[in-house]
């Protein structure tokens, strides 16, 4: 890991944890680029609220703009979706009966729709980090009030036990969350280090094509076939661990990108 990478994950373990720390010392152009990686992932605040944690001393060494715009606090998306159409019917089921049953349990509805944002998060964009530090945080501020049982059964009928647990495992590893603060992660997987690796090195490029076919001046059809592979290797990373979705959010995209083509 590069003296970037350990900086970006230390300035994130810092500002989830509340824990003070140190970074190691870098140029200017150096935290311009860790300053990309923390717009591609989306944790604008938990970065800012890592250096807030550090001594003025090493504050004054980094440059003040290099993070810049901030997005403000981010609230679990309760309009969430899966791609799968089966699947996001049986969720909208589970919201809606929670909504109405006697021993609600807004905790677990919660949990659910970050699970289930971060999900969408990494099959479309290859990103994680945003999603898995908001779950590491509500499960610290709020996790008593989350009935497990409850978001298990759910999980299962959404067949997301294993995404789940993924998730959970990418804390437990990159951010040292303990294994019981994480009821529905069984067993640590053993990708979920490499995962978040891969996703810190490769979304900046990942995102930089946003078409997969355009229509050329001679009304030839040419498609994009760096990012149709490049999608495709990131659905085969984790079929594994949620086979429905992630094989109905492939077809999903393509077939967007057929509707796109312009005419």
């Amino acid at each position: 890991m590069d003296i970037i990478t350990r900086n970006f994950f230390q300035l994130l373990q810092m500002g989830v944890l509340d824990e003070h720390g140190q970074v190691e010392p870098m140029s200017a152009f150096k935290w311009r680029r860790l300053g990309q990686m923390v717009h591609v992932q989306h944790v604008e605040r938990q970065a800012v609220s890592g250096l807030d944690r550090l001594d003025e001393r090493e504050r004054a060494r980094i440059p003040k703009d290099f993070i810049g715009h901030v997005v403000p606090f981010d609230q679990p998306d309760s309009d969430a979706m899966l791609s799968n159409r089966w699947l996001n019917s049986r969720l909208r089921h589970i919201r809606e009966k929670e909504l109405h049953a006697i021993d609600i349990n807004i905790g677990a509805l919660d949990v659910l729709s970050i699970i289930v944002s971060t999900v969408s998060s990494m099959l479309n964009h290859g990103t994680m980090l945003r999603g898995i530090l908001q779950l590491g945080s509500y499960l610290r501020e709020k996790g008593d009030k989350v009935d497990f049982v409850k978001l298990d059964n759910w999980l299962k009928k959404l067949h997301l036990r294993r995404m789940a647990q993924l998730e959970g495992s990418m804390l437990i590893v990159v951010f040292h969350f303990e294994k019981d603060e994480l009821p529905f992660v069984s067993r640590v997987e053993p990708n979920a280090y490499r995962l978040v690796l891969r996703s810190v090195a490769h979304t900046a490029n990942d995102t930089a094509e946003e078409w997969h076919f355009r229509q050329n001046r001679s009304g030839f059809v040419t498609n994009n076939s760096t990012l149709l592979r490049r999608n495709l290797r990131r659905s085969l990373r984790y079929v594994v661990y949620a086979p429905i979705e992630t094989i109905s959010n492939y077809f999903n995209n393509f077939a967007r990108s057929l509707q796109e083509i312009e005419e």
